[in-house]
């Protein structure tokens, strides 16, 4: 008797070989007398029954099936084994743990911003963390069609709307196009949060979403670069002169696209900062013009006002051409 006892009897277990993957169904569905049910840490276990739940074992251990399981299912719980009549039952594992996943965009996202028509590209970077947190549903809407379900299937769908919550979250009044970075935690709450509304109707949550880095085309870094060295010159407008020069010099065909756009853009960041520091300058012209005038005979100020160059006592600046009095 003790042979057969062996031969018939199986192990129900999850070894969870494969990374990633949030529950796991039990292939084998003859549970056989003097099986046993591990339970491994980070899992729970949920006995099925014709598409029913008939009971779910949370605490991680080994168990003898006939006494210490089948006592608790539902419908079960007077079920006998006899000499060739297996329970035929689902098991389904669960995977209770928080898990990590790291995602991108696909492709460049084009945000709307001042002077580009076609808008400014970016990629955006990050992680997010998700887990099941509620089993009836996953039953309901994964466990009945699919065998696992894993992080890579929570990601497709995750991707599948951000572009959509990328431009909505980053559009919000008020945000620096040209720094997203600053304010990339709160771009990134506001996205946890509808991203967990969306999986919980899967019965999935997302605990955590964060955006690592933005990234923007390069043509767009260097005008970005080149327009923080001309700030520290404080003339935009030989930076303009400057980046329309450049755009032309570089040629034709399949790169002037590519001029149009660096040009746009630097002549918009160009006008951003201009409107930064028109106050200062005006104040400085102001006070340069008044400090510096000759009380003798009202001659000409010591510094052109508008570009800052020493005057030679001319009617006009021999830098910028400005009239001086």
């Amino acid at each position: 008797m003790g042979l057969f006892s062996n031969q018939f009897s199986n192990v129900v277990e999850w070894n969870e070989t494969r990374e990633g993957v949030l529950f796991y169904k039990w292939q084998n569905q003859e549970i056989k007398k003097g099986s046993k049910l591990i339970i491994r840490p980070g899992q729970d276990a949920i006995f099925m029954y014709n598409g029913v739940v008939e009971g779910i074992f949370e605490q991680e251990g080994s168990y003898d099936i006939e006494s210490d399981i089948i006592p608790f299912l539902t419908t079960l719980k007077s079920f006998t084994f006899g000499f060739n009549t297996p329970l035929r039952a689902e098991v389904l594992f669960i995977n209770t743990k928080e898990l990590l996943v790291k995602w991108g965009t696909k492709n460049a996202i084009n945000l709307p911003a001042a002077g580009l028509p076609g808008g400014m590209p970016i990629r955006a970077f990050g992680t997010f963390n998700c887990k099941i947190v509620e089993h009836d549903i996953v039953i309901d809407k994964l466990a009945g069609i699919r065998q696992t379900y894993t992080v890579d299937d929570v990601k497709e769908r995750i991707i599948a709307s951000l572009d959509q919550l990328l431009m909505s979250w980053i559009s919000k009044e008020g945000r620096d196009m040209f720094n997203l970075q600053a304010d990339a935690r709160n771009i990134a709450k506001g996205i946890e949060s509808d991203l967990d509304a969306d999986m919980r109707k899967l019965g999935i949550g997302i605990t955590d979403f964060t955006i690592e880095s933005f990234s923007y085309p390069e043509e767009i870094k260097k005008m970005q670069e080149k327009a923080a060295a001309q700030s520290m010159v404080g003339d935009m407008n030989k930076y303009t002169q400057m980046a329309a020069a450049d755009s032309m010099g570089k040629g034709h065909g399949s790169n002037v696209a590519s001029d149009m756009v660096s040009m746009q853009m630097g002549m918009a960041i160009g006008q951003q900062m201009m409107n930064q520091m028109n106050g200062a300058q005006n104040m400085g012209a102001g006070m340069s013009q008044t400090g510096n005038m000759n009380s003798a005979g009202g001659a000409g100020p010591k510094f052109c006002p508008n570009c800052g160059t020493p005057t030679t006592g001319t009617k006009f600046c021999g830098n910028c051409g400005n009239q001086l009095y």
